[in-house]
Parts: C-alpha cells; structure tokens; sequence
C-alpha cells in the first residue's frame, strides 16, 4: 500500500510528549518515497492495546503468584518490561542460571543488593520497586 506523505497517520494516543516516534516511507508529490515521522496510527495502537491488555493480565496472574509466595518480584517486573531471561541476563551482567533460581521467592529475598541493584537498572526501576508488586493499572 503506498502511502502519500500528508496521509502519514498522526494518532498521539501512543507517542505524546514522547521522542520515540514512527518512520513511515511515503510517496511525496513528486512520486518519489520519501521518510516521514508518524505520531501514531489508530489501527496500531487498537492492537497495541489489545497486546497491552493481555500483558496487564499476565502480570496481575504473577503478581497473585508473588504474593502466594510461588514467584519472585523478578518474574513480574520481567514480564512487565517484557524481558525474558536472556534478555535480563544481557542487560544486567547477572547470568542466566542466577536469574532462574531468583524467579523464586525463597531464593530472591536472600539476594544480595548488587544483584539486586543490576536487576533494577536492568529492568529501569528503583530496588524498591522491584522488591514490590504494586497492581498495574
């Protein structure tokens, strides 16, 4: 579907007051394809939404998990910022069989605060947030 660059969606919901921005190629009026920054999109962000929702789900799952004492704060932050263990594993330094054992809450409350603190940085939260599983609106 070509798009022409003044039909370039411009839906804030999204991005507002945000940096991040889409790049849609479009076709200027000479007919050449041509960068154009996006604001949005209605349609995506109806399917942003929907994947929104379903993760807010899986997260609230987790958090009545964590307070069951059956997982680790770690799990819900990682699935709220959508890191898996490899993913935490690269971004914290922390390796990958120390991350498994401390997505469960025996093993996690005995953490120590550097793990801790990479954690946190990993995952862009305080240690405080991550010790706790406040619910997700």
């Amino acid at each position: 579907m070509t798009v022409k660059t003044e039909d370039v969606p411009q839906d804030l919901k999204y991005f507002k007051d945000r940096i991040v921005r889409d790049l849609i190629y479009a076709v200027d009026g000479d007919g050449h394809y041509t960068p154009v920054l996006s604001d949005g999109w209605s349609v995506k962000n109806d399917a942003l939404n929907a994947v929104w929702d379903d993760i807010r789900e899986q997260c609230g799952e987790i958090r009545r998990q964590v307070l069951a004492k059956e997982a680790s704060p770690l799990a819900y932050h990682m699935k709220k910022a959508l890191q898996d263990v490899g993913m935490l594993a690269s971004y914290s330094g922390v390796p990958k069989r120390k991350i498994r054992k401390h997505l469960k809450y025996d093993e996690f409350v005995k953490s120590d605060g550097e793990t801790l603190r990479r954690y946190a940085d990993a995952l862009r939260i305080t240690v405080d947030e991550l010790k706790r599983v406040d619910e997700w609106r």
